[in-house]
Formats: structure tokens, sequence, C-alpha cells
């Protein structure tokens, strides 16, 4: 006897299509139309959709750029939160986004929360100086001049190492050349205090040394980040690294009055330089280039980290550069290379004149002791990392909801410059050091929106050479921040006063904010001399 099957019997996988009356011929998925077949309504409610394949291709929409799906392609599509397709799904499986407790727990945040510590002792290895900087010049009667060249030498190592260190990670990964970053960058801390007492060439000579091994760490941070996140959440993993990157601010300018009081003018880097031999230790032992290297990584995290990374899908084009050299001469020639630069140089600048001479600043213009000078700086770093990791969740959030790339990195970059040139204007007006102080945090937590901008951005427009990118306008970023640091003190001896060099700077912000909103880009441009098309490229969404 045949028995009938169960109405609640689902059918198998691969049975022949019902008949098109009872088919639902097109589905509408958030700004996506799709043919989607009915029996996968359930899954439809975790974002998670199988598609029908159609002669030809698919094509759908996020915002204003159009992506187009190959045929092989559209059978099994992942779609994000907000309804639009993000990567085919592998062996079946529906992976999900993850939940809060999944996110703060997986490999993926272990690997940026060890960034951000690591950029924590960068900015607090190199502010270091600018609060010993006082004393210093005190003692051996150095002008404001000199003082400006003193903490300018980190510079001139910093300028040489970027390009390079770009080259050097997009090769090797940000494993190895990170780990040498900060061994020699501690090295070259822990050895400042016997450098000071032997001479000024050799104080000179351990500065350099330090901006020559810290100019790896952004580029190793960059390459890092598009290999471990997808891209959904590349902006929220730049803006914790960042985090780090601006508290280590706060660490070096409050903990380094207090380390001095107990342990000498020099208490400073000793402390600094053990810790950073210790992080290499954990990081040497903990963690991989890539998530396919990591042994603990679990399969689910894998393939959600693999599905985000939106890498192209069609033929692979073949460089006709060899080995490490990058393609300088094509990547110049691209207007959106020079928007990063001059966002990058602005950014820098900006950065830098207020990293190195907020103290003196708050010391000779409100003339408070050198405890309060650090603390008055200390604070806008530490609201800087908060707003910055706001910026990029809203940034996330938008390219989520189907506004494009393009916008909302021009968006985040427009307040991260306009926003501080109006604040610095405040800051020339103020007449008590709370209210300056107040202004002056205003100024460095709008910045923190350039690290949803351009920063995420040279992940976006070429993944491949991030790194040299990341290099190139970091070593136009470190031309100018050395111009800015040594020009902030000769325009004081000349025109006797800050103001003026602070209404120049937010002169500058506004004018590189209008020429970023002009050439920049959120596609993906193609740097290679390719043999498939020399202006091929696949849109970054």
């Amino acid at each position: 006897m045949t028995s009938l099957p169960s109405p609640l019997r689902r059918p198998p996988l691969h049975s022949p299509p019902p008949p098109s009356y009872f088919r639902r011929p097109i589905s509408s998925v958030g700004s996506a139309e799709f043919g989607v077949s009915s029996r996968f309504s359930a899954i439809s409610r975790r974002k998670c959709f199988c598609l029908e394949p159609s002669p030809g291709s698919l094509r759908t929409r996020r915002g204003r750029e159009s992506v187009e799906l190959k045929p092989e392609l559209a059978a099994r599509v992942r779609v994000s939160p907000s309804g639009t397709p993000s990567g085919p799904l592998s062996n079946g499986e529906a992976v999900q986004g993850p939940g809060f407790v999944e996110f703060i727990t997986s490999e993926r945040v272990k690997v940026v929360a060890m960034l951000a510590l690591a950029l924590a002792l960068c900015n607090a290895d190199r502010v270091v100086m600018s609060v010993v900087i006082v004393p210093l010049s005190l003692s051996h009667g150095w002008r404001r001049s000199f003082a400006g060249i003193v903490q300018s030498s980190f510079l001139w190592g910093y300028l040489i190492s970027p390009i390079a260190g770009g080259a050097l990670v997009d090769y090797y990964g940000g494993k190895v050349v990170m780990g040498w970053g900060v061994a020699l960058w501690s090295l070259a801390t822990f050895l400042t205090p016997w450098a000071a007492e032997t001479s000024l060439l050799s104080l000179l000579a351990m500065r350099v040394l330090l901006g020559i091994a810290e100019g790896v760490a952004l580029p190793c941070m960059n390459k890092m980040v598009a290999r471990w996140f997808p891209a959904a959440e590349r902006a929220r993993a730049v803006s914790i690294a960042m985090a780090g990157f601006t508290l280590g601010n706060a660490i070096g300018l409050t903990l380094s009055p207090i380390l001095m009081s107990q342990g000498g003018i020099y208490g400073p880097f000793v402390i600094f330089g053990l810790s950073g031999f210790l992080w290499v230790l954990v990081w040497l032992s903990a963690i991989t280039n890539t998530p396919d290297q990591h042994p603990q990584i679990s399969k689910y995290e894998l393939n959600y980290i693999r599905s985000g990374r939106h890498e192209p899908s069609g033929p692979v084009a073949k460089s006709k550069t060899n080995g490490m050299i990058p393609p300088f001469k094509r990547m110049l020639s691209k207007m959106p290379t020079w928007s990063l630069i001059v966002a990058n140089a602005m950014h820098s600048w900006g950065f830098f004149v207020i990293l190195s001479w907020m103290p003196i600043y708050f010391y000779s213009v409100y003339h408070v002791d050198l405890r309060q000078a650090a603390w008055y700086s200390a604070v806008p770093w530490s609201v800087m990392a908060f707003v910055g990791y706001l910026g990029g969740m809203w940034s996330d959030l938008l390219i989520q909801g189907g506004r494009s790339i393009s916008f909302t990195r021009k968006l985040m970059q427009s307040i991260g410059f306009i926003g501080p040139g109006i604040a610095l204007i405040g800051l020339t007006t103020a007449k008590q050091p709370s209210i300056a102080s107040a202004w002056l945090t205003l100024a460095i937590g709008l910045k923190s929106f350039s690290h949803s901008g351009f920063l995420v951005n040279l992940q976006e427009i070429s993944p491949k050479y991030s790194g040299v990118l990341h290099g190139m306008s970091n070593t136009a970023g470190t031309s100018a921040a050395i111009l800015g640091t040594v020009g902030a003190g000769f325009f004081v001896e000349l025109v006797g006063s800050f103001s003026g060099f602070l209404l120049l700077t937010s002169v500058l912000y506004i004018l590189a904010a209008i020429f970023w909103d002009i050439f920049s880009t959120g596609e993906r441009i193609d740097f290679d001399e390719t043999d498939l098309s020399p202006h091929s490229g696949s849109t970054a969404s």
C-alpha cells in the first residue's frame, strides 16, 4: 500500500519547479528585485534568500550604484540586513549577520583590539616628548623654534618609511611588519633617556628611529582590517583601531607628568618602551595575517568574513608590474589618489600641530602649570575616540541603508574637516582655559570623522595597494606635519601669537574639504596595467 506524502513534508531541493501560476514572479527586497521561490519565505525573515537563476544576468541597485550578478552566481546570493546583496552563499549555507555578543567575542575583534593597543602605544611614545619638551627646553635653554625642531625630528624618520613600509605590508602582510615596527619603536623609546644624556645628536637619532618604525603602523592597520573584516564593518573596525590611536594621546599626556614625578623626567620613556616589548610577544603568538590561517576561528565567522569582502568575481587581471614595485605612475595619474594625498596632508597638519603645541599653548597663553596643560590637552583626545566610533557606526549604517560609498565618504570627510576648521576659529576667541579646552575638544572630536572618510577609502579604491596608497598619502601627510610643526614655532616667534596660525589652519581645512568632495570616489580603481581593459575596475559598493 502506497502512503500519501505528508503535507508538512518539505519537497526535495531538486524537485521540478511548481507551475508558474503557483509562483510569485517578482519579490521586492529593499532596493533589489529578484524572482524568489515561495518555499524560501521562511528564510526571508532571516534576510537570506535563495534565488532562481534566470537567463542572462540579474541586476540590482545599491543607492545609485549598479551591480551586475553573473548567471552562475545568481542562484544563491546573500542579502544584507538592508536588503542589498552582499556576496554568494557558500555550500548551501545561509550566513546571517552576527549579533552583538558574537561580534565582541569574535576573533576579528581580538585582532582590532590588538591593533588599537599598538596604536595607543604608538601615540603615547611620540607624545611623551611634547610633555617633556617643556622642562628639557628650560634646562637646556632652547628657544621655541629649536624646541619645534626637536619635536619634528620624529617626523624626519616618519617621512622615510611609509611608502617602503606600505610596500612591505602589501607583500609580507601586516603581522610580521607590525611586529617589527612595534619592537623597533619600543627600543627607540626605551633608549631615549640614554640618548638624551649622551648628546643632542643621539637624541635626534632616537627620535628619527622612532619615526621610521612608527611609519608602518597605520598601513599595517589598514591591511589587517581589510583582510579580517567584511566591507560592512570596516568603518567601525577602523574607528576602534583609531580610538586606540587617539587614546594614546590622552594616556601619554595624562600619565607622563605622573610618571615624571615618580621616576624622573625620563620615567615615561622606560615604562612605555617596556610595554611595547610585552605587546610584541602577545601579537606574534596570538595573531595571524589572515582569518584563513587562524587555528581557532569558527567556520561561521570565516564564511561571514569571506562573503563580505566584495572581492571581484570576474577574471583576475594580470599586472605588468613585477615583485614589490607598485605602479606609482598610474596611481599618481588618478585624481582620487590626489584626494587621498591632500586629505592625509591636511589631517596630519592639524593633528601634529595640535598634538605638539597644545601643551605649550595652554602653558604660555593661559599660564597653567604642566600637569594642568597635559590635562587640558588630554581631554579632547578621549572625546575623539568616542566620537570616532560613533562616526564609524553611522557610516556603516548609511551604507547598509542604501547610501553609496562615495556619498558616505564625502559626508564623513566634510564633517571631519569643516567642523574642526570652524571650531579652531572659536578657540582663538576663548579667554578662559576651560572655554579653550571646550573648543579644542569640539575640534578634535569632529576631526575623528576623517577616520570614516579617507582612512577607510584607502581600502575601498584599491585593496591590493592599500598599504602603498597609505604610505604615499602618509608621506605627504608627514611633510605637511613637519611644515606645520616647525612653521608654528617660527610663526609664533615672528608674529607673537598662536591665533594667526590657528586661523590659517582653519582656512586650509575648508579648502581641503572642497578638494575631497570634488575628486574622491568610493569605486574600485584598477591601478594595474592589465590585459583586460586599460580602465577596468569594479564598483566598491
